[in-house]
């Protein structure tokens, strides 16, 4: 088994599946936790598919892939936005963000903790979003995605002595992925015009997220914890309109 063992949650598409290739061919075991199997095949590639919003699913699947791997990497990327404008959030959309966001990430990382600290060595990374800072109808999405970085804040002070880094991607617009398609049709003039609103004057891939993961994922990096990372072509810098 390789030193690198990671656990990618949302790994079988969009951006999780296009990190899990990317270690792969870095030679790390990588440990898919999704709601369906990827689709690319590897004998370093293992599947667990769970809804990671079902709390005791998580806490079996947790148990499961640490009773079984020795984790050294944990990439908490899946996400869902479930838009809606103040007067129509719905409580039990909050709630389910919460788990999936926060509450499945605290379980991941708890389920880890023992294989890290015995091997001195660990990397965290967490998929925020750059509608953490703001966005219409981000209520539920954009708490939840803002408190990953103060979590991680946390994490990072509390297990820095034990060698384990903590750090968030923060993602702007990001074509190619089925959370962003939901919401802006592809190759529409909507998808054109976001496009020209963002200053490097395209949308992102889920490739630029990847590369910034495997940056933070990085044994040589051992010197940056704490820090959030926005990939987001100058988007976090100025206004944006999706």
């Amino acid at each position: 088994m390789s030193d690198n063992v990671a656990v990618v949650t949302g790994g079988s598409t969009g951006i999780g599946a296009e990190i899990c290739r990317q270690m792969l061919d870095a030679g790390y075991e990588v440990v898919s936790l999704a709601l369906g199997r990827p689709e690319q095949k590897h004998t370093r590639l293992h599947a667990v598919e769970v809804d990671l919003i079902d709390a005791e699913a998580t806490q079996q699947a947790a148990a499961d892939v640490a009773s079984r791997f020795a984790v050294t990497h944990l990439v908490h990327n899946a996400g869902v936005i479930r838009p809606a404008l103040l007067p129509d959030v719905k409580i039990s959309d909050l709630e389910a963000l919460s788990q999936l966001h926060l509450g499945s990430a605290v379980m991941l990382v708890q389920a880890a903790l023992p294989s890290m600290k015995q091997q001195k060595f660990g990397r965290v990374v967490l998929m925020s979003s750059r509608g953490a800072l703001g966005l219409q109808t981000r209520t539920a999405y954009a708490a939840t995605k803002a408190g990953m970085i103060g979590m991680a804040r946390t994490w990072a002070l509390e297990l820095a002595a034990d060698g384990i880094t903590v750090n968030v991607i923060a993602p702007g617009p990001i074509a190619g992925t089925d959370m962003f398609h939901a919401l802006v049709p592809k190759g529409g003039e909507r998808e054109a015009a976001l496009a020209k609103a963002i200053p490097v004057q395209r949308l992102g891939q889920p490739d630029d997220v990847a590369r910034a993961v495997m940056f933070f994922c990085d044994r040589a990096n051992s010197f940056v914890t704490g820090q959030t990372l926005y990939v987001c072509g100058g988007s976090s810098v100025g206004s944006l309109t999706i």
